[in-house]
């Protein structure tokens, strides 16, 4: 069976119709899971998601922030919601597909625009999260788990998921210290990155494009920061992979761009 997979920060997901639209009409997902839907669990548009195709749904939605929703063509089971850091906030939703595959759909925290941990309450909140998951799933870790973890990680780690690395080695998103954290996250599972299976790490490739470059395409001054990583037991499954680019120029865009797997199960 083949299963498609498509991860997309929305960036409020009630102001983006046209392009939920366009992704299933020309990426055509068996699951699409979102992420930083801004829009409380009772609010969210599960009318829209029906019409669309998604007859399967779990919302941990917040208002005004945050939030992450799995929308499925097929049953989902086992649904269930971690909080991190002791902070009651929506950005943790795992969910049971079928064929024994465990799924996680993540959003991680910006961090706020200061690097340093002791000045920057979001960037010691965005460490400490990463840091309480490594340790989570290293608990948790068995050789034959079939699971993914996806969603925006806001961490670009590799030289080439950053237009400059020289530029943005001081800048949120790319600092040594997030990288470094963000690979004991993958160590944890030793999670494989299933973009850069498909896609070699010599290749730049983004993922975000902030609302703040008026031609976004030309400068290309992007980052890699939504990720999807399979587990050694399901990584075998992995058939292709891509990251939908065209879709930063649509219209209502997000300032993210849908990130997709191909699994054969």
């Amino acid at each position: 069976m083949q299963l498609k997979i498509t991860s997309w920060n929305a960036n409020s997901v009630r102001l983006r119709e046209q392009p939920l639209r366009r992704i299933v009409a020309e990426i055509d997902p068996d699951v699409l899971c979102l992420q930083e839907i801004k829009v409380a669990t009772e609010l969210f548009p599960h009318d829209l998601m029906a019409e669309l195709g998604f007859p399967h749904r779990f919302v941990f939605g917040q208002k005004g922030y945050h939030g992450v929703a799995v929308l499925s063509r097929l049953p989902l089971t086992d649904c269930r919601t971690h909080h991190w850091c002791g902070i009651d906030e929506s950005r943790h939703a795992v969910v049971q597909l079928p064929h024994d595959i465990e799924l996680h759909n993540l959003y991680i925290p910006a961090g706020g625009d200061v690097p340093d941990p002791d000045l920057n309450p979001k960037f010691r909140h965005k460490l400490d999260m990463v840091d309480e998951l490594a340790r989570w799933f290293e608990a948790e870790r068995r050789d034959q788990r079939r699971a993914i973890l996806l969603g925006d990680l806001n961490i670009a780690p590799l030289t080439t998921d950053v237009w400059s690395h020289k530029q943005l080695l001081k800048v949120v998103s790319h600092t040594p210290v997030e990288v470094e954290t963000l690979a004991r996250l993958q160590a944890s599972h030793d999670w494989v990155d299933a973009v850069r299976a498909i896609i070699p790490p010599e290749e730049k490739l983004f993922s975000w494009w902030s609302y703040r470059n008026r031609n976004w395409d030309a400068s290309d001054r992007g980052r890699r920061l939504d990720h999807i990583w399979l587990t050694p037991a399901l990584a075998p499954a992995l058939r292709d992979a891509q990251i939908t680019r065209e879709a930063r120029g649509w219209e209502q865009p997000s300032d993210h761009v849908p990130v997709t797997v191909e699994l054969e199960v």
